[in-house]
């Protein structure tokens, strides 16, 4: 039987999906993930669902009672969510985050994308092979957990997290340390670092609109020749990656990641392969 559900062959009912979070009116999903049905060929829908986060509970009752086949979890509520769900898969509790539910006949299912989506696209678009790699991500947040992790299995050289708050990139390391060789420090301390790396990743919102023209570096300490990868997508070309194209370095975008990581959900819920194609056709549309 296919993973969409005995119950909905048999009824021929729609399939519901959504993605939840407060605020959600900016989400690119819906438009994404209505392509992804589309070009599947598969009757549904996707919709937003603005949920507060006193509301959180009720809204994940909501998924079982109305049906929906699964939905994505955005901020604030990848965290919050998994003491509503039945089960929490293994990597996603791990990173401590979960970005796409699965409902199987009332059993809710936690996943967490973002990681594997993020390395999906990197590898395909910027650096084929990080084994053996040296890379310093800027930012220890819930996006910075989810990519660390997945990093750490492709086994780098190193892996350095640096944040504002040099305890809490310390706290991060000290708990994956046997996943790897994995430091943190403070951003104040990357100045020694870059020299020595392979890949920067900026996993924090600075550059994002409508502040495009912010950096989290300054563009002196940007070494040549790096793989230099930003989270965002709007701007598809941030401050960030401006500079690095003026230093000779191979750049990255986050509409990979955003577009994998919703492939990834849309797989677990069709038992499909996902239209990335059509995907990306309809995020990078939308931005217009």
């Amino acid at each position: 039987m296919n993973v969409v559900g005995k119950e909905r062959e048999e009824l021929k009912l729609p399939l519901l999906l959504g993605v939840m979070g407060d605020p959600i009116i900016q989400s690119k999903s819906p438009s994404m993930h209505r392509a992804a049905l589309q070009a599947s060929g598969i009757e549904g829908t996707y919709v937003p669902l603005h949920v507060k986060g006193d509301r959180l509970e009720d809204a994940i009752k909501g998924v079982r009672a109305l049906g929906f086949r699964g939905v994505n979890v955005t901020v604030p509520h990848k965290v919050e969510v998994m003491k509503y769900l039945d089960e929490v898969d293994e990597g996603a509790r791990a990173i401590g985050a979960v970005n796409t539910i699965v409902n199987d006949g009332g059993v809710l299912k936690g996943y967490n994308t973002d990681g594997i989506g993020y390395i999906r696209s990197l590898k395909e678009q910027a650096a084929p092979d990080l084994a053996g790699k040296r890379v310093l991500v800027l930012g220890s947040g819930g996006a910075a957990r989810g990519i660390v992790y997945a990093l750490l299995q492709e086994s780098p050289a190193r892996v350095t997290v640096a944040n504002r708050t040099a305890e809490k990139a310390r706290e991060l390391a000290a708990e994956w340390s046997h996943l790897g060789a994995l430091k943190g420090c403070g951003m104040e301390e990357i100045g020694g670092l870059l020299p020595e790396i392979d890949i920067l990743i900026n996993t924090t919102s600075v550059g994002m609109y409508p502040h495009p023209g912010q950096t989290p570096l300054d563009e002196a300490l940007l070494p040549s020749g790096i793989v230099v990868s930003d989270l965002i997508y709007n701007p598809l070309r941030t401050e960030l990656l401006l500079q690095a194209e003026r230093k000779g370095c191979t750049i990255h975008n986050g509409i990979g990641m955003f577009v994998y990581q919703g492939g990834y959900a849309f797989e677990y819920w069709t038992g499909m392969p996902a239209p990335v194609d059509a995907m990306r056709a309809a995020v990078l549309s939308s931005l217009v």
